[in-house]
């Protein structure tokens, strides 16, 4: 990823010694290994048009503090943006369909949200959103998080490149940090899914369709 970044910057340098110079920094951020077990898995269909699918997770970390706070994040699955990356001590259903309608002013409402079963995307208030907006809410099954996974793909990106080299000490710091997270995530971050390219270059060569979805809503 780091290599790809030097290359859309401009640098003219080989894949091997960007690999050296990185293991000579210590770059390279161990992720923990999970026993996993041999099952059949069912392919997830990726939607064929932005804004069709959105899916949505929240995260805690710790302040300096000692104070824990959540990250509420939403992306949107066809073209890989984080939509919302809301951090704050309290994150009520009422401040997620706030942050849900704000995204959607620009984008229109999608036609479906995957989530877990948390308390937030169960109360009646949710409920009564969704129904009201025609969105489908796709719950994954309790302990499935794999049912959910570029939601889970993007918060361990957050949490292994960002949050664990990130202190914060003040929940506006928090705020402030994980936005620009969100922002590099967008516009900076090159993925090998969408050919190398940003989620903002992505979505803005995918097509037209957001702007139609908007007008509609």
């Amino acid at each position: 990823m780091l290599h790809d970044i030097l290359r859309r910057e401009g640098w003219v340098v080989n894949h091997k010694r960007t690999e050296r110079l990185y293991r000579e920094e210590g770059l390279k951020v161990r992720r923990r290994r999970r026993k996993r077990v041999a099952v059949e898995r069912t392919p997830f269909v990726i939607p064929s048009e932005a804004n069709e699918c959105w899916a949505m997770d929240f995260m805690s970390d710790v302040l300096s503090t000692g104070r824990r706070y959540r990250i509420f994040n939403v992306l949107d699955v066809r073209t890989r943006e984080c939509l919302v990356c809301e951090s704050d001590t309290s994150l009520p259903a009422a401040r997620v369909i706030a942050l849900l309608d704000q995204v959607a002013i620009e984008r229109g409402y999608p036609k479906r949200i995957i989530c877990d079963n948390g308390p937030e995307f169960r109360s009646r208030a949710f409920d009564a959103w969704a129904y009201e907006h025609a969105v489908t809410v796709a719950f994954i099954q309790p302990g499935k998080p794999a049912q959910n996974a570029f939601g889970e793909s993007f918060n361990g990106k957050m949490r292994n490149e960002w949050l664990n080299v990130h202190w914060w000490r003040t929940i506006q710091e928090a705020r402030q940090g994980n936005e620009e997270f969100r922002t590099i995530h967008n516009t900076i971050r090159p993925h090998r899914s969408l050919g190398r390219k940003t989620p903002a270059e992505f979505a803005a060569a995918d097509g037209s369709n957001l702007s139609k979805q908007a007008v509609g809503t």
